[in-house]
């Protein structure tokens, strides 16, 4: 099981530790680190800041946003950073939710998920192969652009620029069975969003006949400390703010998640608290239990204990959520 150092994406500013963290990640052996985005700094940017500041470790996007973007776009984000890093890029995408989609970007969120999907990761594919110009005719997706309110005028375009990888790689965030089941079959990995290694029976009808060499890499917060409580804090801050807030009441992608993982009660009950205002009762309300197992935090004893069960499962990338060096040092000398 690989590492990877999850940065996530900026709070009110850019955080003054990152750059050291993956710095230090990739000193450590990490394989990988990863920027994301949501309404506030971009996944791109940053990640071509360490790129520069690098020499080895792998950069992925978990995940960019395919409504902040045409595919073409995100395309050339990732041709570019893969040239300027000597091939180093890994593209992570996700759809996110109508709330985002529609509130932030300005655009519908799609009714078919799946099929806007498809017709995204398709266009990708076709601007890094470049095998001739790129060409869509989907229902969500057209290049050229076909509409009504268009000129007639766009021809079918392809990259000036030769990417330097027709094959690379392409992870998506998804959370529902059937997305699951379709990444499987056009994507090369898999961001799961929350991963627990006591539950892999809630993703298993999704992860039949996966081919090879694929990935499936999930997100954890590691922290190593004494008292597992006060460790597990920042995990339910994390949680009840993605129950209860990143999403309407009736369509919520994370606590459906949280419910098909077997705590559907407590997932209806964050998110109730926290619509009504009440945050901090919401955050309370995240069980310990369902924190814990998707984390690792504690002892270093602890940890290393519980990082068997996560290397015994499916996972072939663990993306680290790390607040320090230490915490770094001591997962990267338990993986080793």
């Amino acid at each position: 099981m690989r590492l990877g150092l999850a940065l996530g994406y900026w709070g009110r500013g850019p955080d003054p530790h990152h750059l050291e963290l993956a710095r230090e990640a990739e000193r450590l052996g990490y394989d990988s680190v990863w920027t994301a985005e949501s309404w506030g700094s971009d996944a791109f940017t940053p990640l071509t800041w360490i790129a520069a500041h690098t020499s080895r470790i792998r950069l992925g996007t978990a995940i960019a946003q395919m409504a902040a973007r045409s595919p073409t776009t995100t395309a050339m984000h990732a041709l570019t950073l893969d040239h300027l890093s000597g091939g180093r890029m890994m593209l992570g995408l996700g759809l996110s939710g109508p709330q985002v989609v529609e509130g932030w970007y300005g655009r519908p969120f799609p009714r078919s998920p799946l099929t806007a999907t498809r017709e995204y990761v398709d266009a990708v594919r076709q601007v890094l192969r470049r095998e001739g110009p790129v060409e869509v005719d989907g229902r969500f997706h057209s290049h050229p652009y076909r509409g009504e309110d268009g000129t007639g005028l766009g021809k079918p375009l392809k990259p000036i620029t030769h990417p330097l990888r027709a094959g690379l790689p392409i992870l998506l965030g998804a959370e529902g069975p059937k997305n699951i089941a379709q990444t499987t079959r056009i994507a090369d990995g898999w961001l799961p969003l929350y991963w627990s290694p006591t539950r892999t029976d809630a993703y298993e009808a999704s992860l039949t006949d996966l081919p090879e060499d694929f990935v499936i890499a999930p997100m954890a917060r590691v922290t190593v400390c004494d008292d597992v409580a006060e460790g597990l804090l920042p995990v339910k801050a994390m949680l009840g703010f993605y129950i209860g807030g990143m999403g309407h009441a009736k369509r919520n992608f994370h606590a459906d998640l949280m419910a098909r993982m077997g705590y559907e009660e407590e997932a209806r009950r964050i998110q109730e608290l926290f619509l009504a205002g009440r945050r901090e009762e919401a955050i309370m309300a995240v069980p310990d239990a369902f924190a814990d197992e998707i984390s690792l935090i504690g002892p270093r004893a602890r940890i290393a204990e519980r990082l068997e069960l996560w290397r015994k499962g499916p996972v072939t990338d663990l993306l680290v959520l790390a607040p320090d060096p230490h915490t770094l040092r001591v997962l990267a000398e338990l993986n080793s």
